[in-house]
């Protein structure tokens, strides 16, 4: 189950949650292989397991996700 799945549960069982903080907000090296092709963020890093790309950042869907869930106070997971 996702997190947020698994906040809005708790929510409706009582518990009060003061906070979410999601993993990262930019795509960044794997720490424990140290590649690129893992994708972990909601903005995207043009850049490849080789170091080639511009390096330019560009919003995922998931950016959208996240700024809702901020601007509804989580309402919205």
């Amino acid at each position: 189950m996702k997190a947020h799945a698994e906040m809005s549960e708790a929510i409706e069982v009582g518990v009060e949650i003061i906070g979410y903080t999601s993993w990262g907000p930019i795509d960044l090296v794997s720490a424990s292989t140290g590649e690129m092709k893992r994708r972990y963020g909601y903005i995207y890093v043009d850049r490849d397991n080789e170091g080639n790309g511009t390096l330019k950042r560009s919003k995922k869907k998931s950016f959208e996700w996240y700024k809702d869930v901020i601007a509804t106070n989580g309402e919205k997971l």
